[in-house]
């Protein structure tokens, strides 16, 4: 009888718990309207995983494709499930989700601050790295105030090295230069900077005062207002697959309001040539025009392509002559633009001839979101007829995304 009883009881209890709460498991489809092959991160709500799978906020689970295997993902800030996806045109892939601890996953994104390089906030993926300069930069004077970008020919993690190397042996060449040992410093240099390429790629994109690769500035009279270095930042998510900062800049005059501050949230993703960024300004009391893009250089002002909703661009790099390649840079407004447009200088001053734009009408308090980003011809993208097809194929998908069901 307490058998029957028990057994009754048991049985009213599993009918009573939703069926989420059953479920030992949870499929995650992805399916790609595009006629394309896609291969990018997908977002699953998180709290419908916990929710559907029965396990309490903070569970560990495991993510496998279709062939069992499993898959790396990252949890992000803003409560999203991150799993890098491949589908065949037309196609769909399933994703299985199991309460469980995963392996260890392999970073692929990830940036800090480095503060020992006046407070660079650099980060990269396995495609691109990127820097933006910080407070202690802007309190040596030096002007710089757009993105600058890092070429690489490697999937691995090479910025932590490369501030390592170059930086250890700063103190060893002012030694042997002091020394009169010119030849010596020469080699040491030559063997450790990174704006030298040692088979791994290198820094040699100019920025100076200029948006650089990407960032936003207000326009005054027709004229940019240039922001400086960031003021605070607050790293959000760092790897496995995306990274994304937020950073915060000094308050500035433009008009008649005087206390203006610039907010930009960027995140980069797993095998993206694209950052994505969102931008907003407080203390805007009115409309402004506002425009994002890329700096231009006097050694090549032709090889510039500005679409409905694009620019894009072949850097010639700080030194054409010698380097004999070029950097692919571009910004991406799936949003839509008044315009896009070349805005040049007068005067080119250090080479920098203007600036490749697109223009909105900035609202006040409004997000504004648009992409930017860079690729290298010794690396992924060959030629700028290439960067111009893989960037158009960037912004169909962002048109296009990729649909996920949760069941």
């Amino acid at each position: 009888m307490n058998f029957l009883k028990n057994f009754r009881v048991l049985s009213l209890f599993m009918f009573a718990m939703p069926l989420s709460a059953m479920a030992d498991n949870v499929t995650v489809t992805v399916t790609n309207p595009y006629d394309v092959q896609r291969q990018e991160l997908i977002e699953v709500e998180l709290k419908d995983v916990y929710s559907k799978l029965g396990i309490k906020n903070g569970e560990s689970f495991i993510v496998k494709n279709a062939l069992g295997q499993q898959v790396a993902y990252q949890i992000s800030y803003d409560g999203k499930l991150l799993i890098d996806a491949s589908v065949r045109p037309a196609g769909a892939a399933d994703f299985t989700i199991t309460p469980g601890t995963p392996k260890e996953m392999k970073t692929i994104v990830c940036g800090k601050q480095y503060p020992e390089r006046v407070d660079d906030i650099a980060w990269e993926n396995d495609r691109t790295a990127y820097r933006a300069y910080g407070p202690a930069l802007q309190r040596t004077g030096e002007k710089a105030f757009g993105i600058d970008v890092w070429v690489k020919n490697t999937p691995d993690l090479e910025v932590d090295k490369r501030y390592v190397t170059e930086l250890s042996n700063h103190a060893k060449i002012e030694e042997l230069k002091k020394a009169g040992k010119t030849e010596e410093a020469h080699e040491m240099e030559e063997a450790t900077t990174y704006h030298f390429d040692h088979g791994y790629g290198l820094d040699c994109y100019k920025v100076g005062p200029t948006l650089g690769c990407g960032a936003p500035a207000l326009l005054s009279g027709g004229e940019m207002v240039l922001p400086y270095c960031y003021k605070t930042y607050k790293i959000l998510d760092n790897g496995p697959l995306r990274f994304t900062v937020q950073l915060d800049y000094n308050p500035f005059s433009i008009g008649s309001d005087k206390n203006v501050v610039e907010h930009r949230i960027i995140s980069l993703d797993k095998g993206s040539n694209y950052n994505k960024m969102t931008v907003w300004y407080e203390g805007l009391t009115k409309p402004c025009d506002m425009v994002a893009g890329v700096v231009l250089h006097s050694e090549d002002t032709k090889s510039v392509a500005c679409g409905d909703n694009y620019v894009l661009y072949a850097d010639p790099t700080d030194n054409p002559a010698k380097q004999n390649f070029q950097i692919y840079v571009g910004v991406l407004f799936p949003n839509g633009v008044k315009a896009t447009k070349k805005m040049m200088y007068d005067n080119p001053v250090n080479g920098n001839a203007g600036h490749g734009v697109g223009l909105i009408t900035y609202q006040p308090n409004e997000k504004y979101t648009y992409y930017f980003g860079s690729a290298w011809s010794k690396n992924d993208v060959r030629t700028f007829n290439e960067w111009n097809l893989r960037s158009k194929e960037y912004l169909k998908a962002l048109y296009s995304p990729l649909k996920v069901t949760v069941k």
